[in-house]
């Protein structure tokens, strides 16, 4: 009987330890852990420039943190390691000015900076030693004859205590990264309206979940708290009243429309942007609409509208690229392409897509030009997936396996596949010159070692 009511306390204790220590739920596909990411290089671009003067403030100025966006519609952020923010798609769609999504990258920058996820982890160990001694206790008294029911129930009552010791913690972790927030913003000369809107607008969705919430149950204090601290502080700054500038809130204004148009129904998005309105985010979402509607005709049509407005935007140009690139229509899709990459030529995701288009017209003549786009791209983007796939098709075709099969490799080791990037490396360098550049590579990714946690 001891044996048995042990047995089930540890199962509890492991169930316990991977809830604690997954990926927040809003993070993680449904039935999969692993993260689905939305690639685009004008939101990655327009992120960036909220994300570095707050870096800087943060003591982060010269660290390599990327910013990633998350494929979900929910309104969040998290980060994951010591290098990634995470934001959600939904948090752009829904932060209608900078400064809102600007306080939301503050917030991430106040758990790197105080190595939140560190001492977290450290958390999570002492809150399952306390479970774990709580649970044997339990045991203890129901093998020594005080009961199954009631010695299961005090470990699992133990259980609950480590559990909301620990999300203590973490809601004054929140605390902290909040008044980290404020901080980064009074020094970089921003306003901290942004992020009273934001906890405004969280508040109005739990008013009425809160009459029912434990606040003791929750890893984050509630909004309605969060707000009154965080107003406290903000009122005070000689900033409070600055609005962000009129360019900026411009580019967050496409690019909301851009998101809202692909990840929303064309409906929804119709109700937002009406199809008889001729503002420039109103007619980028149109054109993402039709684009999305399997009309690259109409699409184009209305990206060639966008384009005499603003001919020197390199985004349009990629989307028109994208529309006839997906439409079947490849040869077309080089030039607009070409152009883009012209107008940011340090965008990775650019010259990747225009490395497809090369590609995928089949035409021996571009191959040279697609390898050396999709080089350069992978090396200003590493994370661009599809790019490692196309370099493999083009040196394939080009006759180069060994490079073909090291391409492969390295796409498989970006998607995190290590056994099939070794299989790749090694047959890609036993036909590679022992010490080249191609030949280390495939080297590193031979011999490389996950870190332990």
């Amino acid at each position: 009987m001891a044996t048995s009511i042990f047995g089930r306390i540890m199962a509890a204790v492991m169930a316990t330890a991977l809830a604690l220590t997954s990926l927040p739920a809003s993070a993680q596909q449904k039935g999969s852990r692993s993260i689905a990411l939305v690639r685009d290089g004008e939101a990655e671009a327009l992120i960036r420039d909220y994300a570095k003067p707050i870096l800087k403030a943060a003591g982060l100025g010269g660290a390599t943190i990327k910013i990633r966006i998350v494929n979900d519609t929910r309104f969040n952020a998290f980060v994951a390691d010591g290098r990634h923010i995470f934001v959600n798609a939904g948090t752009i769609s829904q932060t209608e000015t900078p400064n809102e999504l600007i306080g939301v990258i503050a917030h991430e920058t106040g758990h790197l900076a105080g190595g939140h996820l560190a001492r977290l982890r450290d958390a999570v160990v002492q809150s399952q030693i306390l479970s774990v001694i709580a649970m044997l206790g339990g045991a203890a008294a129901a093998a020594a004859g005080g009961g199954g029911e009631g010695g299961l129930a005090a470990a699992l009552g133990g259980q609950q205590v480590a559990q909301r010791s620990l999300l203590s913690y973490q809601r004054g972790e929140e605390t902290a990264a909040d008044r980290a927030a404020l901080t980064y913003l009074e020094r970089t000369g921003q306003s901290a309206q942004g992020m009273l809107s934001v906890f405004k607008r969280l508040g109005d969705q739990q008013l009425f979940a809160a009459r029912f919430a434990d606040p003791y149950a929750q890893s984050h204090p509630m909004a309605a708290e969060r707000l009154s601290q965080v107003e406290n502080v903000a009122r005070k700054s000689k900033f409070f009243d600055k609005t962000d500038a009129a360019d900026l809130q411009a580019r967050h204004d496409l690019i909301r429309a851009k998101f809202i148009a692909f990840t929303q129904a064309p409906q929804k998005t119709a109700r937002l942007y009406p199809p008889n309105a001729t503002d420039l985010p109103s007619r980028y979402a149109h054109a993402v609409i039709a684009f999305r509607s399997g009309n690259p005709q109409a699409a184009v049509r209305q990206i060639d509208g966008l384009i005499a407005t603003q001919p020197r935007n390199p985004w349009f140009w990629e989307l028109k690229g994208q529309a006839l690139l997906e439409g079947g229509r490849p040869a077309e899709a080089v030039e607009p392409l070409r152009q883009a990459v012209a107008l940011a030529p340090n965008e990775g995701q650019l010259r990747v897509m225009l490395g497809h288009a090369l590609v995928a017209t089949e035409k021996d003549s571009l191959l040279a030009e697609a390898i050396q786009n999709l080089n350069k791209g992978l090396a200003d983007d590493p994370d661009a997936a599809i790019g490692y796939r196309q370099l493999a098709i083009a040196h394939a075709r080009s006759g180069n396996i060994a490079l073909a099969d090291l391409a492969t490799a390295q796409g498989y080791f970006a998607a995190g596949d290590n056994p099939s990037a070794r299989q790749y490396a090694a047959r890609a360098q036993a036909n590679l010159k022992r010490g080249t550049p191609a030949w280390l590579r495939a080297d590193d990714i031979i011999s490389f070692k996950p870190p332990r946690l």
